[in-house]
């Protein structure tokens, strides 16, 4: 089942994260490489194609588990997590409905 992980930043989350960045995609990619994200990527704090020195102000992931406790345990490990760049981090089914 798909499950949505929506995670909420810090403020002043950028350094954070770009210091976490490689390992965050890392994870990411595997799941990706075994056809598991429907979607994934963060939310930038201002509306430019460039997030800019604002940054972001979370993220994003939707990804395939067997079970909700599965997801939440990924998601419990994530390097954003450690590098306290998430200060909430919601894990939910989801049901794609379209396209």
């Amino acid at each position: 089942m798909w499950y949505a992980i929506i995670s909420e930043d810090v403020e002043n989350s950028l350094d954070l994260r770009i210091r976490s960045r490689a390992a965050h995609l890392a994870r990411l990619k595997t799941l990706a490489d075994e056809g598991r994200v429907l979607i994934a990527g963060p939310h930038p704090a201002s509306d430019r194609d460039d997030a800019g020195p604002e940054g972001f102000t979370g993220s994003l992931v939707v990804v395939d588990f067997p079970s909700l406790e599965e997801a939440q345990a990924w998601a419990d490990v994530d390097p954003y997590t450690a590098a306290g760049v998430y200060a909430k981090v919601t894990v939910k089914p989801f049901k794609l409905v379209l396209p």
